[in-house]
């Protein structure tokens, strides 16, 4: 009997709804009214939020159940509350729940339902954040690709009708689901998130009042609201005072810094960091990503002193499975597989250096009545023995059917989702060498003409054009195109697949469009690769490889596909992810879940001949390997900017303040070729420099759309000891940053960048911010600037 009550007591102190506790047995009916109305409460009280009346810090970490096999949902929840979280944050994919429109799937790996009430048994709270936009590196930031095939959408806009009315649909087969478990009414859900950093998209607050009034008419009328957004924008729109703001910042930051514009103007509302970015996530063909333990464990003690709430993004990471990566833009750059994000947990579920010491830090800072959760037993990890391949089926020899048109068009205009689309004409002859132009192309194109490989065009790289070899008339023109994740975040969302505008030939200065197209769709499920007609005999060129394997033994194991090229594997009918030879991933994450004790079935779909047909799994990941396929540096070998016969259009200085820094010219300047030229850094011994961002202003006080920006000469990039490429400056991402060389370097100041805006501006002036965490090396202090209308002398 002692022990019941004990048991009793600990559940409503650590987590007090009432319909959670049914074990726990009423004396009344009166008595049962008046525990619910006690404990099913939470609302914003004077610079704090409060639970049931009582002041309340939210302690939350993120997880995507999508990211997590439902096998493994319950052991990362336990994992999350032993290292000293009481709230659960997630997020939900639109484009996961609505791959189709009008069919709506809350089933298995997609059962957000489940998930919660998991959270709930856990004895935690949970933050929804149910879009319609998400971001989180996932393709199109969340939102369906079928909203492209509308050729003048627009989303995140109450100016699209269409949108707003499958916007709205969405968020109510959501609250259908979830609705039910507000803490109000018995659950654990104690609050539901508008939109998500809109204030780095627009500044329409009609838009988010049209969003919130949907978000309340699916059934999350009682629940407390919230906004996310960054320190320099949370305040580009208004919404209702009923929902809570809250911010976003990473590792390092500078916590008084990040909150001082906030509190002026949200004076007795709680504080909370929406997003505390422990790590980054990867892209394709760059450095692996990490932040460090001191700067992220400083920034989060700076919190607790001052009784900050926080949600740590990411607690753990996961894998983006199947088609789900997406891309960064501008410059275009896909993620990777993995989500590992240099996490507190990594992406099998295991704690890192990082979880130990979040779980040191916060068993000082609980609420009363709490305590640290205790650690579940953690997963096996298995090696597999070397799997050769046998069998292989050629794309070219497993064509489906073809869908005509006189015009190019994107996939999503033949229905198609994911995965990769050929396309096919024939040319005229020739007896010169010419040159393909492809406007558009998205992401990753092999090029063959009567089967033979010509080349590639790497988006990645702003790549259009290619030459190809004298050929005989009505040779066979192929364009297989790779699909690499739909840009998640900014304006370049509007994210067509495929080939979207025009193939041209260009003889001299002479160019002809090409039309009569067959394209032919190869969808990324595995039904449509199991299909397909194997041959006991290694095929050339892009094909599918299989292999069986026996195991005696399941448990999770990576991967190791550094001998392939790239494309997309399936493990017993898993669709395991996107692979790429160039890094920094070589290994990719099979769930023990999805392995079976005896045979076991393993297809690779590469776009590449392998360099060896094996494969073998691994007891730990390999993702920091780069092997790139051209330098990642963008200044080439032996290239010298040369300024002498310049005249800088300003000399200017910069404070130390940590702050966006607005320069206007005294007249507007003709130019396309931007060079800002660092001479001094703030810190004076210091030989190093650094931007997060750079905008440019045009005389009429517009920002210049960046999407055809390209950075055209870096004098110096650090590319070795972390991911601080000269392009990070115009990346929309306020926490990363370009930044010379500091590890084995040996330029010293003057440091400089030129960007080709893509065409010519009247430019009236710039903004400038310098590196956003506490550090201040790179810091730039004195500067010069340089237009010209044609490109500098190298």
């Amino acid at each position: 009997m002692k022990k019941l009550i004990l048991v009793c007591v600990l559940c409503i102190a650590v987590y007090c709804t009432t319909h959670s506790q049914n074990s726990i047995q009423r004396t009344s009916k009166e008595k049962d009214k008046s525990a619910s109305i006690k404990t099913s409460d939470f609302t914003l009280g004077q610079n704090e939020f409060l639970l049931n009346g009582k002041p309340f810090l939210i302690r939350a970490g993120e997880l995507h159940f999508p990211r997590i096999p439902r096998a493994y949902w319950d052991h990362r929840i336990k994992m999350l509350k032993a290292m000293g979280m009481n709230t659960v944050c997630i997020y939900l994919f639109w484009n996961l729940h609505e791959e189709r429109m009008d069919s709506f799937d809350f089933s298995g790996q997609k059962d957000v339902a489940a998930f919660v009430r998991l959270i709930q048994s856990n004895g935690m709270y949970c933050i929804v954040r149910p879009g319609p936009y998400a971001c989180a590196e996932w393709d199109m930031g969340g939102l369906p690709w079928w909203l492209l095939k509308k050729k003048d959408i627009k989303v995140r806009s109450k100016d699209d009708s269409f949108f707003m009315d499958r916007s709205g649909k969405y968020l109510k087969e959501v609250g259908k689901q979830l609705s039910s478990l507000q803490i109000q009414k018995g659950g654990p859900i104690i609050m539901v998130q508008v939109e998500n950093e809109y204030g780095a998209f627009g500044k329409d607050g009609d838009y988010m009042e049209v969003t919130r009034k949907n978000v309340l008419a699916a059934g999350f009328d009682r629940v407390q609201l919230m906004r996310c957004d960054w320190s320099s924008n949370f305040n580009n729109y208004q919404t209702a005072p009923s929902v809570a703001v809250t911010l976003n910042f990473g590792a390092g930051s500078d916590i008084d810094k990040q909150f001082e514009l906030f509190k002026k103007l949200h004076p007795s509302a709680p504080l909370m960091c929406s997003e505390y970015w422990t790590g980054w996530f990867d892209n394709w063909g760059r450095p692996h990503e990490t932040r460090s333990i001191n700067s992220f464990i400083g920034s989060l003690k700076d919190m607790m002193e001052r009784r900050i709430s926080f949600s740590l993004y990411m607690a753990h990471g996961g894998t983006t499975f199947g088609q789900w990566g997406g891309a960064n833009s501008p410059p275009y750059s896909p993620m990777v597989t993995s989500y590992d994000y240099d996490a507190p947990i990594d992406e099998q579920g295991r704690p890192t250096e990082k979880f130990f010491a979040v779980r040191d830090l916060l068993k000082n800072y609980l609420n009363p009545g709490e305590k640290i959760g205790v650690m579940p037993t953690p997963l096996d990890v298995i090696e597999i023995p070397k799997i050769t391949f046998t069998k292989s089926a050629n794309i070219f020899n497993n064509l489906p059917p073809a869908k005509k048109s006189k015009s190019i068009m994107s996939m999503e205009m033949f229905d198609q989702g994911w995965g990769r689309i050929n396309y096919r004409t024939n040319l005229t002859a020739s007896t010169v060498p010419r040159k393909l132009v492809v406007t558009e192309i998205h992401d990753w194109a092999s090029i063959f003409i009567n089967g033979k490989l010509v080349g590639n065009i790497d988006r990645r790289r702003a790549e259009n054009t290619i030459e190809i070899p004298p050929v005989p008339n009505n040779a066979v023109l192929d364009i297989l195109v790779e699909t690499t994740g739909r840009v998640n975040f900014g304006e370049a969302i509007i994210d067509r697949k495929g080939i979207t505008e025009k193939v041209e030939i260009q003889e001299g200065d002479h160019y002809e469009e090409l039309t009569d197209w067959s394209s032919y769709s190869f969808p990324v499920d595995y039904t449509f690769q199991s299909n397909v007609l194997f041959k006991n005999e290694p095929a050339l060129g892009p094909a599918w490889h299989k292999a069986n394997f026996i195991l005696n033994k399941t448990a999770d194991t990576y991967l190791d596909l550094s001998t392939w090229g790239k494309g997309m594997v399936w493990v017993n009918g898993h669709n395991i992810g996107r692979f790429w030879k160039i890094g920094p991933q070589q290994t990719m994450f099979v769930p023990g879940v999805w392995l079976k004790k005896g045979n076991n079935e393993i297809m690779v779909l590469d776009l590449e001949v392998p360099a060896q047909r094996t494969v073998m799994g691994l007891n730990r990941p390999i993702v920091d390997r780069i092997v790139p396929d051209a330098s990642l540096l963008v200044r080439k070998k032996g290239q010298k900017l040369d300024l002498t016969s310049m005249i800088p259009v300003l000399k200017g200085k910069f404070d130390d303040r940590k702050n966006w820094k607005d320069v206007m010219f005294k007249n507007a300047i003709s130019g396309r070729y931007f060079c800002l030229e660092a001479t001094t850094s703030i810190l004076d011994k210091d030989v190093t420099s650094a931007i997060a961002e750079l905008q440019i202003i045009d005389n009429e006080n517009h920002l210049i759309s960046t999407q055809k920006w390209k950075v055209i000469y870096a004098d110096s990039e650090e590319m070795t000891a972390a991911n601080h490429a000269a392009d990070r400056i115009f990346d929309n991402q306020e926490s990363t940053f370009w930044q010379s060389q500091y590890i084995g370097g040996t330029t010293q100041h003057p440091h400089q960048v030129v960007i080709d805006l893509g065409a010519e501006y009247q430019i009236k002036g710039f903004r400038y911010l310098p590196r956003s965490d506490k550090n201040k090396t790179g810091m730039i202090k004195d500067y010069n600037i340089y237009i010209s209308v044609s490109p500098f002398k190298m």
